[in-house]
């Protein structure tokens, strides 16, 4: 849509104003951010392209205008199949009346809705609330260390589906977080430890295995960089030279590690501004891994978890992503297409993936996404054993069920 405007801009007829058009979205960087907020040239219109983020997020001044085209790109899990769904959707009769709000803030304005009243009143009063469409694991934990009896029965204020909280426990017990005790719920002690995480269980796990793999600081780097906004910024307008100095970073191993030499090399520069422009990495999203990377250190040493560095041996990081995230596991079929060994549903390799022109036998990944195809997001090759000796109940009880 911003090429778009931009090429009716450069096409205007003659004693049109200017028109200078903008995008915004979340991992755009600061600098480039801040573009939309600075006052437009004399005789120039500004033109705003942005995400739901200018929804409720920020506000701009001037804003006379606002083209509200009823969609929203929002997510939706599935406790079934465990798919994150990331899907375009309307918006609720209460987003849209924000929307509308954003227009003539600060003298009168317009909004014009690509859609009939009569569409407007068939959409939802309100917005679902998050807690009813998102993975439960880490809210269960949290409820169970707070001591709370029985989650399935806890009274939620906008409550989710007993499906849900269910799909959150057997997550819990796959991970070895709970177990029961007198036909209660309780957390085992590996459990007590994931709770000191503020993150989702299965990277809390990977952080505790990861002492077993001599590759905690690794793993902190790696879980810090997947708990922010994307690090690395990919201009389409500059693909070609953005796959150029990425080449440098690529590693054959999948995304995790092609993240941790991300992070090595703007450690070896200490955050230089300019090397992040060179190298399309978002200085601001990287600042602020690193004090998530500081946080998460701090709670191992008070957990006293041994804090070592296996330097270039990537195996055992792998080994230890295995270890928690055999959940998210997918293998190679015989027609080059990859099965998710959890749900065996069919599932593709994103094409942001450094795995997405390979077909390793064997893969991990963090989520799951549809959009017009079931895409795992951030992969990293695994060796199919590591996953057995992971989780040997889990994969002998999937594999009885593929049969049947």
């Amino acid at each position: 849509m911003t090429k778009t405007c931009r090429d009716v801009a450069q096409h205007l007829p003659e004693g049109c104003p200017r028109m200078t058009v903008l995008p915004l979205y979340a991992s755009l960087p600061h600098s480039q951010q801040l573009r939309a907020f600075k006052p437009s040239p004399e005789g120039c219109r500004k033109v705003i392209l942005s995400t739901n983020i200018a929804e409720t997020s920020i506000t701009i001044a001037g804003i006379k205008f606002v083209v509200d085209t009823g969609m929203v790109k929002a997510k939706k899990y599935s406790p079934e199949s465990g798919l994150e769904v990331l899907a375009v959707q309307q918006v609720s009769k209460a987003q849209a009346w924000q929307r509308t709000g954003r227009a003539g803030r600060q003298e009168s304005g317009i909004c014009y809705r690509l859609y009939t009243e009569e569409d407007f009143e068939k959409f939802d009063e309100m917005t679902t609330p998050e807690i009813q469409r998102c993975n439960l694991s880490s809210v269960v934990l949290q409820l169970l260390a707070l001591k709370i009896p029985n989650v399935l029965t806890f009274d939620f204020m906008s409550k989710p589906s007993p499906d849900a909280i269910q799909a959150a426990i057997d997550q819990l017990d796959l991970l070895g977080a709970v177990t029961q005790k007198e036909s209660q719920l309780v957390l085992t002690p590996l459990g007590k430890k994931m709770a000191a995480f503020p993150l989702d269980p299965k990277f809390s796990k990977a952080i505790l295995l990861s002492p077993k793999f001599h590759c905690a600081e690794e793993i902190l780097t790696i879980v810090s960089l997947l708990s922010v906004d994307s690090v690395l910024h990919n201009p389409p307008a500059q693909r070609d030279e953005v796959q150029a100095v990425r080449k440098k970073f690529i590693s054959s191993e999948g995304d995790h590690l092609t993240l941790l030499n991300v992070y090595r090399a703007y450690k070896n520069v200490n955050g230089h501004k300019g090397w992040c422009r060179e190298n399309f990495i978002n200085g601001r999203n990287m600042k602020l891994m690193a004090e998530v990377r500081a946080q998460l250190r701090d709670i191992c040493v008070k957990l006293s978890l041994p804090l070592e560095s296996c330097r270039g041996d990537t195996a055992s990081v792998r080994r230890c992503l295995a270890h928690s995230l055999f959940m998210n596991a997918a293998e190679l079929r015989l027609d080059g297409s990859y099965s998710a060994l959890g749900s065996h549903q069919s599932v593709a390799i994103h094409p942001s993936s450094v795995l997405f022109h390979c077909k390793p036998a064997c893969v991990v990944y963090n989520g799951l996404l549809r959009t017009n195809k079931c895409y795992m997001r951030d992969l990293c090759v695994v060796d199919a054993e590591w996953l057995h000796e992971a989780a040997p109940d889990f994969f002998r009880r999937k594999l009885r069920t593929a049969k049947d």
